[in-house]
């Protein structure tokens, strides 16, 4: 078992993007993403079957591109 894959770098670089780009806080940050991976317990689809170690290391990938996106964002 690993606690990374593929789809956590796409995790990275959405939340990348979105704390790059979009005017968002922390708390909704946290509301979309531990929100997101809550959901995807409940998906009937591929993607979404993943062990508890992956969901929540999404959820340290997702702090850790939104945190480098909100760095990256300021001028």
């Amino acid at each position: 078992m690993t606690f990374l894959n593929l789809y956590s770098l796409a995790h990275f670089f959405i939340w990348f993007i979105a704390g790059r780009y979009i005017r968002m806080g922390w708390p909704l940050f946290l509301i979309l993403s531990i929100g997101w991976e809550g959901l995807e317990m409940i998906l009937p689809f591929e993607f979404a079957e993943e062990w508890i170690g992956n969901k929540l290391a999404d959820i340290v990938v997702n702090v850790f591109g939104f945190y480098l996106g909100k760095k990256l964002g300021k001028r």
